[in-house]
């Protein structure tokens, strides 16, 4: 791997981690689509600790109120589960509102960490390995504009006016179950999580924002995973100058992906992210069609 590979690679996974267009797709396919060699692990694990950093730079704020709020919600966690009623939402003080927000949190990860434990090695065999690799980019393909599809439903359903203190352990519970499907390449967990917070009528910047806190438990574990692979394998120092450039350039750019996104959402719907994938799984769908790789 070069230095401007690695570059390349960060910055595609900084932005495509929290935009709504599937991370693990835009990876595949630039591997494909180049005929890039398979990162190591090490790098892979580089790449996630760029995005847990910016994930941690963006939302420092929150996530140490969520640590804060742990002993609280630990005292009576089933009152926190029961849906609020209007009264509480308009006088509880913040530390309960975290409380809340960390319990609901805890219950939409546990799909997805579920779905990881037992299908994750299955999934990867069939999107990352040689011998299905052209069916693996159909089913991208399709992933991409299905999930576009969707995001377009939900934007003329939406009713955008639920805020995250309004959220049900309903809600929390979809929203996991949509994280977990982001498991499959071409899903995108930030894709899936905002779409049905915005079928559930949260406005589109409070889905965000949801998606980005539930995405923490799930990005750190898999990081650490990784990680603790990568260290079995071994860095040799070129590679660890590679390592290095990919964490940090994924987490620069992933903190302005971050940054770009819940502003954008604040003022406009998530029409350019619809057509981007539309695009994207079409050209796929012509390239695979006219024998192109």
């Amino acid at each position: 791997m070069s230095v401007i590979e690695a570059i390349l690679l960060g910055m595609l996974q900084g932005i495509t981690e929290f935009l709504p267009i599937s991370s693990s797709a835009h990876l595949i396919v630039a591997r494909w689509l180049f005929g890039m060699d398979e990162p190591s692990l090490a790098f892979d694990a580089a790449l996630h600790l760029g995005t847990l950093l910016a994930i941690f730079s963006y939302f420092w704020r929150d996530l140490l109120a969520l640590l804060l709020a742990i002993p609280r919600a630990l005292q009576a966690p089933a009152d926190f589960v029961r849906n609020p009623d209007p009264t509480w939402i308009r006088t509880a003080e913040p530390r309960e509102q975290n409380a809340r927000l960390g319990i609901l949190i805890v219950i939409a990860t546990i799909p997805a960490a579920l779905v990881g434990l037992f299908g994750q090695n299955t999934l990867d065999d069939y999107f990352r390995g040689d011998s299905h690799r052209t069916r693996a980019i159909a089913t991208i393909a399709i992933l991409m504009i299905a999930l576009a599809l969707l995001l377009w439903a939900a934007e003329r359903a939406a009713a955008h006016h639920r805020k995250l203190h309004h959220m049900t352990w309903q809600d929390a519970v979809l929203i996991g179950l949509a994280q977990a499907t982001a498991l499959l390449p071409g899903v995108s967990r930030s894709g899936a999580t905002i779409t049905t917070g915005l079928f559930q009528g949260l406005a589109r910047a409070d889905a965000a924002r949801f998606s980005f806190l539930l995405g923490t438990p799930i990005t750190l574990a898999a990081g650490v995973k990784v990680i603790a692979d990568a260290l079995g394998e071994g860095i040799s120092g070129n590679e660890a100058v590679h390592l290095v450039i990919g964490a940090v350039t994924s987490a620069a750019v992933g903190y302005l992906a971050i940054w770009w996104l819940l502003r954008l959402l604040q003022h406009t719907s998530t029409a350019v992210f619809i057509v981007y994938r539309i695009v994207f799984g079409v050209t796929l769908l012509f390239l695979l069609v006219t024998g192109f790789r």
